[in-house]
């Protein structure tokens, strides 16, 4: 097969950044921060400023360091096997983790239109296995064919979006913005508070890094696609809870399930309530396709270095890491059922907590890899550079502020997590060097 044409252009590649973003927590963030009131949009306003920030370190970091995997090949640039390794561990860890919330969060939503699996286990452990699978053998088939549905499903699901976000602004009621501040929290508490609550909706910004080999013309397209994702995230994120905290009562919308499917309903009437759960289906397929993607591309880049067993670079003829799929999707049903059998949901619920923290772990090491990167001049001149350095520093305290707000309990158990690589690691550098 002929690998440039299997590429992803800037559109597809900015589908994969705004699709993996924004996912099914966009459509009950609303609900969350209604306890605020209007000074949530101020946490929204702290949180887009930092991951803009993180998004333009990403796009430089490309430029920098022209290699696929991201965080880790960034982090291994910088300080070596040893960090990159952890980095890899934990973001993969995460990967698999995250993508058995976002399943279990489609067959949530699919309940909308399917009542019976709220009621029927084995029914939802059947939809949700066939929604990984589905999307395993698409990516299987290519990282252009993932590409494709991706850049649909990121269109279809941005429509409702928008229109609820852009379209509901006419309908604002102003009186439920007072009193501004509805916390028992001073103005800086709610804003950190909110902003806490809200970062959460950014992981993923750094997602068109990681399959940097099967991009078209890289070192263009990835900081491009960076920045065009997280700017469009943003405006959605934004507009849309300007437009739901307008249309719906604060008290009301505390209490919602479904705030944009209440909102819709609000402007066009209660059929609006199936629509926008059919955008959610679509949200939680979109993101889903795209972190499967992911989940193959770290260990393959992982494995091309000699830090993960080699049967997980294999690649079939489509170029595609068909073992590193496979065995994450493997791990993600196993996790996925585990959500559908009683004892064993708070334990899948603080995983999915933990796999959060691990995706900011990477964040802290490529920030710091980028000032090293910078400060060294590893790769010849480059202008403005303390005006760099100082971006590097914003992002990594963004991204520290975002592991401190993680609570004390989950940073310790992350912590852990990452350590419980380590022997892994020994295990792979003997083997390695057992074959010299």
């Amino acid at each position: 097969m002929d690998r440039a044409k299997n590429k992803l252009g800037l559109w597809t590649s900015t589908s994969l950044v705004a699709g993996n973003m924004i996912g099914s927590g966009v459509f009950l963030l609303p609900a969350a921060l209604a306890s605020f009131g209007g000074i949530s949009l101020l946490g929204w306003f702290f949180s887009a400023l930092g991951a803009l920030a993180l998004a333009l370190v990403f796009s430089y970091l490309s430029r920098l360091i022209p290699k696929a995997g991201g965080p880790y090949a960034y982090t291994r640039e910088g300080f070596g096997d040893f960090a990159g390794f952890l980095v890899a561990w934990g973001y993969w860890i995460s990967i698999w983790c995250g993508n058995a919330a976002i399943t279990v969060a489609f067959v949530s939503y699919l309940t909308v239109f399917i009542p019976e699996l709220a009621q029927n286990n084995l029914m939802a452990v059947g939809a949700g296995l066939s929604a990984i699978w589905l999307l395993t053998w698409v990516n299987i088939r290519g990282v252009k064919t993932a590409g494709i549905v991706q850049l649909v499903t990121t269109v279809l699901k941005l429509i409702p979006l928008i229109l609820i976000g852009i379209g509901g602004l006419f309908f604002v009621n102003l009186e439920h913005f007072q009193p501004f501040n509805l916390s028992d929290d001073s103005a800086f508490g709610a804003v950190t508070a909110t902003a806490t609550l809200t970062l959460w909706a950014f992981l993923g910004l750094e997602s068109a890094t990681i399959p940097a080999d099967n991009i078209e013309q890289p070192e263009k397209t990835i900081p491009r696609a960076t920045i065009l994702g997280t700017l469009i995230s943003t405006v959605v994120y934004i507009t849309g809870t300007i437009a739901v905290l307008g249309l719906i009562a604060p008290s009301d919308l505390q209490n919602s399930t479904a705030p944009f499917a209440d909102a819709a309903a609000a402007m066009l009437g209660e059929s609006a309530y199936y629509w926008v759960g059919g955008a959610a289906i679509i949200a939680t397929l979109g993101a889903l396709n795209g972190w499967i993607l992911m989940q193959g591309q770290v260990p393959m880049a992982v494995a091309q270095d000699k830090l993960f067993p080699a049967l997980f670079g294999k690649q079939n003829r489509n170029q595609v890491p068909v073992v590193s799929i496979i065995i994450s999707s493997v791990l993600l049903s196993v996790l996925m059922v585990m959500n559908f059998t009683r004892g064993l949901v708070d334990t899948f619920k603080f995983v999915i907590l933990l796999a959060t923290l691990t995706v900011l772990v990477p964040y802290l090491f490529s920030t710091a890899s980028f000032v090293l990167v910078v400060a060294q001049k590893k790769f010849g001149a480059v202008s403005n550079r303390l005006i760099k350095m100082i971006l590097g520093f914003l992002a990594f305290g963004y991204a520290l502020w975002a592991v401190a707000g993680s609570g004390e309990e989950v940073v310790y158990w992350g912590f852990i997590l990452l350590i419980a690589g380590i022997p892994f690691y020994v295990w792979i550098k003997w083997k390695n060097y057992s074959y010299l």
